[in-house]
């Protein structure tokens, strides 16, 4: 847990204590000590309580257990066998017989992209006008007047860029219920050789960034992805280089190499999944994903990855199954080590917990159920002031598989293009918050340096970004 997160957990007591001996509610608490004054904001989170016993439908804590072992998985006799060959047949399968899907593709033909964007975006803020709540930046100004913080600026600005993000593609071999980017075996978008090697220049001429993160789609199913981190990996040895991973990839046929080529370069994977449970991972993922996915993860830990001393660190990362705030993340990784070790023998280095964010398919999945409006009033009734501090748009560039520019992979897929301050375009060092005229890209910058301060663009999307501890793709950020 960081420092912050902790601190917060100790004020959350103070203020309990202080309503219950006292009676008297409070939004501040102000310390003094060693002749200082600190304010601390204290958060409203009546949601943040979802149980970590994620494989329960009602997520209610059950009973201690007994002390005794738990028996290891039925399943890993022949998992090996049962796991060969590819998901993309079963998947499309899939695809083709959901009704959702089916709905989908049809308004995606009638309408195009674009307009199912626009129509995505009115239906959220169609949700907010109905609670009564503004849009996020108005909200934000409210929020730190109404806890008596003084601040003149108007905007959310970029600090120092030390993340480069690349999604290189949106090919996949699943097609999830939850993904945010839409992808499948049927999308064909890839980042080109070109916009791969504009996006290493950059990098060179960025001493700032300690990481750049890989994601797509399948990243690993892009063309250019061992070019990048193969080039990477030669041009600064201790960079820390991010493949987000949906496991099943490294059991595709053409890919019996992948896990060496990612021991060799030192690859940090940060895996999805959403469960320990067969069934839950399923249903959010593609039937067969969980085999394959233990599969995976019993490989990577025969390589290395997961295990202290090896420097081969591997991630997993939960989203919730529905309409809920993820658990609190330590405690989470608590229960995710015991059940992935006692069931499976499998270890991982850290957890991280995501919220679904309310737009593409889980935005139709909660609209078409008439559960955009309580989603949103969920995110809205836990907002966390102290997120805006730390969410990821602040020291992260995002670039789209064809060399776009974005504050996030969320933007991306709204079709929100970073606003480039004319300071990188025309103006030398005076800075502009004027955007230019037409999307920037990869072949606008030299530095990620030429960002530094420009303003991140937000909409009511990013509720889902400061609710709870807060989410990033590196987890909480409270």
């Amino acid at each position: 847990m960081s420092a912050q997160g902790a601190g917060v957990q100790l004020h959350r007591w103070f203020h309990a204590e202080i309503e219950f001996w006292l009676g008297v509610e409070i939004n501040n608490i102000v310390y003094f000590y060693a002749g200082l004054t600190a304010r601390h904001y204290i958060p409203r989170l009546p949601d943040y309580n979802t149980s970590v016993n994620v494989h329960d439908h009602k997520l209610k804590r059950p009973e201690l257990a007994s002390a005794k072992s738990k028996k290891l998985w039925d399943g890993l006799e022949n998992l090996k066998e049962r796991t060969q060959g590819s998901l993309i047949p079963s998947t499309l399968k899939h695809m083709e017989e959901d009704a959702e899907f089916k709905l989908t593709a049809s308004n995606l033909k009638k309408l195009g992209q674009k307009k199912l964007t626009r129509e995505e975006k009115k239906n959220r803020q169609r949700a907010l006008d109905r609670i009564g709540i503004p849009n996020f930046l108005s909200f934000w100004r409210a929020e730190k007047k109404k806890q008596g913080i003084e601040d003149k600026e108007k905007w959310l600005r970029r600090t120092a860029v030390e993340i480069l993000q690349l999604n290189i593609g949106l090919y996949c071999n699943q097609a999830c219920n939850h993904c945010h980017v839409e992808s499948s075996p049927k999308r064909s978008e890839m980042m080109d050789r070109d916009t791969a090697d504009r996006c290493l220049h950059i990098l060179q001429n960025s001493p700032a960034v300690h990481t750049l993160d890989i994601t797509g789609g399948a990243p690993e199913l892009c063309s250019n992805f061992r070019h990048l981190v193969t080039e990477a990996r030669k041009m600064k040895p201790e960079l820390k280089i991010i493949d987000r991973c949906n496991l099943t990839v490294l059991l595709e046929p053409g890919q019996e190499d992948l896990v060496t080529f990612l021991t060799e370069h030192k690859v940090h994977i940060a895996a999805s999944l959403p469960c320990y449970s067969a069934k839950n991972v399923n249903l959010q993922r593609g039937s067969g994903v969980f085999d394959k996915s233990i599969q995976a993860l019993r490989l990577l830990n025969s390589a290395g990855y997961g295990k202290e001393g090896t420097n081969l660190e591997l991630d997993l990362v939960y989203n919730p199954l529905g309409a809920f705030l993820p658990p609190a993340q330590e405690d989470l990784k608590v229960k995710y080590e015991e059940e992935l070790w006692e069931m499976f023998g499998i270890r991982f280095s850290k957890l991280f917990t995501i919220t679904n964010m309310p737009i593409k398919r889980f935005a139709d999945f909660l609209y078409r159920r008439g559960e955009l409006e309580g989603y949103m009033e969920l995110l809205v009734r836990n907002y966390n002031l102290n997120a805006m501090e730390t969410v990821m748009c602040r020291n992260i560039l995002n670039v789209g598989w064809n060399g776009q520019l974005y504050d996030c992979d969320f933007n991306q897929q709204l079709d929100m293009p970073l606003i480039q301050t004319r300071r990188s375009l025309e103006e030398g060092d005076k800075q502009s918050d004027t955007p230019s005229r037409r999307p920037p890209t990869v072949w606008d910058l030299e530095t990620v340096d030429d960002l530094n301060g420009s303003v991140i663009v937000v909409d009511n999307h990013c509720f889902g970004c400061t609710a709870g501890m807060g989410s990033s793709c590196q987890g909480t950020v409270v």
